[in-house]
């Protein structure tokens, strides 16, 4: 009995383990891909008010200073890049671009995959955001990104070559960067988070989580078979035992025990009733 016992207690807590696995794994996968999510956006908030902060306060700092030279620290793009590069340097894995399909400076320029998202956003002009992930030689990575739409401001350097200051035609050319529209999508700002870190985390709660189940579910096995086999089985065989003395009608057996569960106890005093109900019957037909 107590096999069966146990192995239906084991299945029950297999499938009890497999359940709790899945809820989880689930819930632990969500909240690192929101983890992630919520990097990648400080991360472009970040690079959006490095870009407000060099068109407001560097910017007209540099201006009388074009006529000599081309100052790229005075470009937007350039400082929230140049910014990120430094932080690149201690975090390899977490990238920013700000990809263009027609950038003054050819590290700017879209690869296949960027130029797909900002294709997405000139296609659809209500969309503000895309997120999703893809594969890198660092691991996977979660991708953000948010268009870069043509300001006022930019048409200065990017409507015609013959409106763009001569420095920075000098130091770029005249083939890149120009044609520009207002309000045109011509880029994206695109910030990439590796999933590595938030899934160590997660898969280091999960085994956590699973161990201390395992340990509870490990803890009330033992605590069922030991009471099982102290309040059921022991009284039980004990029981028995006695039953089949008295059944080859050996007088000299004990009483049944008294021990047990409650259950247990009641049937051993209905046994023992029996049992001298019995022995009174057997001497009434003996007399």
């Amino acid at each position: 009995m107590l096999l069966r016992i146990n192995l239906i207690l084991l299945v029950a807590f297999a499938l009890g383990m497999a359940a709790i696995s899945l809820v989880v794994t689930s819930t632990l996968q969500e909240n690192a891909t929101r983890e992630v999510l919520a990097q990648a956006g400080l991360m472009i908030d970040s690079a959006a008010a490095i870009r407000t902060y060099t068109e407001t306060e560097i910017g007209p700092l540099l201006d009388d200073k074009m006529a000599s030279a081309f100052r790229p620290q005075s470009v937007p793009f350039y400082a929230a890049t140049q910014h990120f590069i430094t932080l690149r340097k201690e975090h390899p894995d977490y990238a920013y671009k700000e990809a263009t399909l027609n950038p003054t400076n050819p590290r700017d320029r879209a690869t296949d995959w960027e130029a797909d998202i900002v294709q997405r956003f000139r296609n659809d002009g209500a969309t503000r955001q895309v997120s999703g992930t893809r594969e890198t030689p660092m691991g996977r990575s979660l991708y953000v990104a948010r268009p870069i739409r043509v300001e006022a401001g930019c048409l200065a350097c990017h409507s015609l070559p013959s409106a763009a200051p001569a420095t920075m035609l000098a130091r770029y050319g005249s083939d890149n960067g120009f044609g520009w529209q207002p309000d045109e999508v011509v880029g994206a700002q695109i910030v990439s988070v590796p999933f590595a870190s938030a899934e160590a985390n997660a898969g280091r709660v999960r085994r956590e989580v699973l161990t201390a189940i395992g340990a509870v579910l490990a803890s009330v096995w033992l605590i069922v078979n030991a009471s099982l086999y102290l309040l059921v089985i022991r009284p039980v065989r004990r029981i028995a035992r006695i039953a089949d003395q008295v059944s080859l009608g050996d007088t000299a057996a004990p009483d049944f025990p008294k021990g047990g569960g409650a259950e247990v106890t009641a049937l051993s005093a209905a046994f023992n009733r029996m049992r001298k109900s019995l022995d009174k019957a057997l001497r009434m037909l003996g007399g």
